[in-house]
């Protein structure tokens, strides 16, 4: 078989079953293919032996026939992710040397299922950010270009390089992990599909935590029929996260019958910002009229404290981040500056995280910090806390009036290029986010589908966010969707 990089998940699963191909070729192809995209900058960790000896080992599991959906499967592995033995930066000067003795939940679920890790993928330092532009190892390139311009694009963030692989086919599929939007605002940018699960069914034991009550981790796959292969791989109780959730994962494939008649699809009217571009706009019209056309039932609903998301979304996040990162001092482990004759303890901690974190994580920290501050708690922190209740309470009616899924654009616009917002306000960047930030401040399930392309040739996805704990149900009715929109474009090969 030719191009086995190019297989999806389903594809390769079911030509390594019926013996087409081994586990061994489809992770040559891959790692043949990641050699030659330094590029994109996706891969700052190469693990091939490890991928090889996990092949073979999938080979041997495979020929027995008791191999797991995603045994023999070559994924990335987003650098948030604790590994064993490999280093583990989450894109940060201050983990650097940093090899976990032990492995994330999440991934050792999709080891445990055969998986195989080609590498460590490229991402925003602590996950902070909207654009892969603030990583230690240097900007993520999206694989897309604008018509015939050869101008750098951003693939998203924080999971960009996770987009980047996936969308050049250097991977099968690959982790994200999702804070505010960064599995779907990069799976929109790159034409790939993302879904962030309900806060408490993935496991957040050893991913480097930014904001812990907001944090999921995701796949980051090249169809809605991975997505659910690979989400029923990485999801499971696990007692070390308290939070969580000891319910059983179903089979998501299974659910995956693309019959949404009679289903009550929630057009929320607080979406249409200000300023929108036309072309998300007739995006998100059409998308409508797919799933009406596929048998649905379309209902305008509001979703009134959405304006608040996100400057309440800005001050939980980097609240949690700052008492997060406080633990980064270079003392056990990772970057510690040099110091000077006569230095002590507190300049050896003021050094170390001024040269061991970028500038957005250093502002993130001290917005966190200043929020948190005894006179302005209540201000800030807390009455963030009560609009964030209020925005899970509105989901909450919407889905308690009947609705089963509600459809939104993903992104304000198409992948935008490196460099070009460098100097705008960073609330330029945050806004982002404007569409994603509300499914992790409700812990709700989100997924984004290609469903278009702009007039420049670049890739647009649709969301869809659904009832907690129903990712089966969401997932259909993304299939749906997937099905009707019939994306299939794949950027041109200039790397």
């Amino acid at each position: 078989m030719a191009d086995l990089n190019t297989l999806t998940i389903a594809e390769a699963r079911d030509a390594l079953r019926k013996g087409d191909v081994t586990a061994l070729e489809l992770t040559e192809a891959c790692l043949s293919q990641i050699e030659g995209a330094g590029a994109l900058n996706a891969f700052v960790h190469h693990t091939p032996d490890i991928a090889r000896e996990q092949a073979r080992a999938a080979d041997t599991r495979i020929k027995a026939g008791d191999a797991p959906a995603m045994c023999g499967i070559p994924l990335g592995i987003k650098d948030l992710f604790c590994t064993k033995g490999v280093p583990s930066q989450a894109a940060s000067r201050i983990l650097e040397g940093f090899k976990p003795e032990y492995e994330s939940t999440v991934t050792q679920n999709l080891f445990d299922a055969g998986a195989i890790m080609l590498g460590k993928l490229n991402m925003d330092e602590f996950a902070m950010g909207s654009s892969n532009e603030t990583s230690v190892y240097g900007n993520a390139v999206n694989p897309w270009r604008r018509g015939n311009d050869d101008a750098a694009l951003t693939p998203g963030g924080s999971s960009g390089g996770s987009a980047s692989a996936v969308a050049a086919d250097l991977c099968l599929a690959a982790t994200g992990t999702d804070t505010g939007g960064s599995i779907r605002q990069p799976a929109a940018f790159t034409g790939i599909t993302g879904i962030k699960p309900t806060y408490g069914r993935c496991s957040r034991w050893g991913v480097v935590a930014f904001a812990s009550s907001l944090d999921q981790a995701g796949p980051m796959t090249k169809s809605v029929r991975d997505a659910a292969i690979m989400l029923s791989a990485m999801c499971s109780h696990d007692p070390k996260d308290s939070t969580s959730a000891d319910f059983p994962v179903p089979d998501f494939e299974a659910a995956l019958t693309g019959d949404i008649k009679g289903k009550v699809i929630g057009i929320p009217k607080e979406y249409r910002m200000e300023g929108m571009p036309a072309e998300i706009e007739q995006l998100w019209a059409d998308g409508t009229a797919m799933l009406k056309a596929a048998g649905a039932e379309i209902r305008d609903i509001s979703l009134p404290h959405t304006k608040y998301a996100l400057p309440a979304y800005y001050v939980i996040a980097p609240a949690e981040a700052s008492s997060n990162l406080a633990r980064y001092d270079g003392v056990r482990y990772g970057h510690r500056a040099k110091l000077a004759q006569g230095d002590g303890i507190t300049e050896m901690y003021e050094k170390t995280r001024a040269e061991g974190f970028g500038h957005e994580v250093q502002r993130r920290v001290m917005v966190g910090t200043y929020v948190l501050s005894a006179g302005f708690y209540d201000a800030y922190y807390n009455r963030a806390r009560r609009v964030r209740a209020l925005i899970k309470r509105d989901f909450d009616q919407a889905f308690d009036a009947g609705v089963d899924a509600i459809l939104t654009p993903a992104t304000p616009s198409a992948a935008f290029g490196l460099g070009e917002m460098k100097d705008a306000d960073p609330v330029q960047m945050y806004l982002n986010d404007v569409f994603t930030v509300t499914v992790n401040l409700a812990g709700l399930p989100g997924i984004s589908v290609p469903a278009g392309i702009d007039t420049q040739g670049l890739p647009l996805g649709l969301q869809l966010i659904g009832r907690p704990w129903e990712e089966g149900d969401l997932l259909n009715t993304a299939y749906a969707l997937e099905t009707a929109a019939g994306f299939v474009a794949k950027p041109g090969k200039w790397w």
